[in-house]
């Protein structure tokens, strides 16, 4: 459309300064003489762009031009201010960025939305610290030292030597190539190879990082979508345990929440919700499980079903007799 070809041409100037026709043609993937037009339709609306003649010349806008074509209507700048506020410093590290780009969204608006975008994302609250019981909501850590050259190596496609706390492990140095970031839930990950092997490192156990000259080893263009899925796949093959259970749906959330993944859900005729779902292991199958209570059950495998019934049963005869 001719409307946001215009917004871009002048953001385009409003950036970058100076250009040529050819340059802004290039830019906006139409010829040079439909950029002219744009040229003469802007001047035509008021906006001063103006030529410059000789050997670097170009198109320019006149110094201390401020411009209100964002392209953003109010529900656009809505949802950007209201992201914006979702505990943006949990994105990497970029929280000031977030807040500083929130402010520019802000003035850049056009004065009619101004006000009533920013009153208006004053009434939305996303992700707040605690639910309506009162649990916390578990949030991870990570100095922005730390992150900062995580991030710096990972944009910049350099090696990344990282202090890393593995589970169970002493902590320890290793150079990586990192390949892209992910945030799940408030829980950061670098995605990245160690001598050509994959691997995934939660951001919350890198204890320092240092940004290496060296180029990493990783590909130009990388789908870190099907990557993560293709890790997650593999995360959950490796020794994890695979449930078939019934719950009530009021403690859906309840079982979901000490779950590592749901693999299927499905209703049931009485208004249950039989699920698939994956825990680190037997062990803590059960203890999530008996949680719930007979709000929940275990329906596969069999071996769970019988530690469920043993553990009931063992308290069903600590406590069959008054003391």
């Amino acid at each position: 459309m001719r409307a946001d070809r215009l917004v871009s041409l002048v953001l385009l100037l409003r950036q970058r300064g100076r250009l040529t026709a050819d340059t802004l043609a290039r830019e906006l993937e139409v010829s040079t003489r439909t950029v002219l037009r744009d040229i003469e339709a802007l001047s035509a609306a008021g906006v001063p762009v103006h030529a410059e003649r000789g050997r670097h010349g170009g198109f320019a806008l006149l110094p201390g031009f401020r411009t209100e074509l964002t392209g953003l209507n109010h529900d656009e700048a809505l949802a950007l201010l209201a992201a914006g506020s979702a505990r943006g410093e949990q994105v990497f590290g970029l929280g000031s960025a977030l807040a500083s780009a929130m402010r520019k969204v802000v003035d850049a608006l056009p004065e009619s939305h101004r006000a009533t975008a920013s009153d208006a994302a004053q009434r939305f609250l996303v992700e707040p610290e605690t639910d309506l019981l009162s649990r916390r909501q578990v949030t991870e850590e990570v100095p922005d030292t730390t992150m900062i050259e995580v991030r710096r190596a990972v944009l910049a496609g350099h090696k990344l030597r990282i202090h890393y706390a593995a589970t169970g492990q002493a902590p320890q140095w290793r150079t990586v190539d990192p390949i892209g970031l992910v945030t799940v839930r408030d829980r950061g990950y670098l995605l990245a190879t160690r001598s050509g092997a994959d691997r995934t490192y939660r951001l919350s156990r890198v204890l320092a990082a240092e940004e290496l000259p060296e180029p990493a080893q990783r590909p130009d263009q990388v789908d870190l979508d099907r990557v993560w899925q293709e890790r997650r796949t593999q995360f959950l093959s490796d020794g994890h345990i695979t449930v078939q259970v019934r719950v009530h749906p009021a403690r859906r959330e309840d079982l979901l929440s000490n779950a590592l993944a749901v693999r299927a859900e499905a209703p049931e005729a009485d208004g249950w919700l039989r699920l698939e779902v994956t825990y680190q292991d037997s062990r803590h199958a059960e203890w999530a499980l008996w949680q719930l209570a007979t709000s929940a059950e275990a329906l596969a495998p069999q071996s769970l079903r019988t530690a469920l019934h043993n553990r009931a049963t063992a308290l069903a005869t600590r406590y069959a007799d008054p003391p």
